[in-house]
């Protein structure tokens, strides 16, 4: 009998001292990947102003283009 008890109570802290690990908010985020994300992110909306800079002063150019030919 008190090998059963003991088998029993050594089972269960294994089980609750598992979820315990697996029910933690920490596991769920991975500050690297968090990092690798912000830094995509980062590069995207420099991208995204570079060529936005770039369609309006093509756009300038081919407006002075217009003006120049129609005097």
């Amino acid at each position: 009998m008190i090998d059963y008890l003991a088998l029993a109570i050594g089972h269960g802290l294994l089980v609750l001292g598992l979820l315990r690990l697996v029910l933690r908010a920490e596991l769920d985020r991975d500050p690297l990947l968090e990092e690798l994300d912000q830094s995509a992110r980062t590069k995207r909306m420099e991208a995204t102003r570079r060529r936005g800079k770039a369609a309006r002063t093509a756009s300038a150019a081919e407006n002075a283009d217009s003006k120049a030919e129609a005097r």
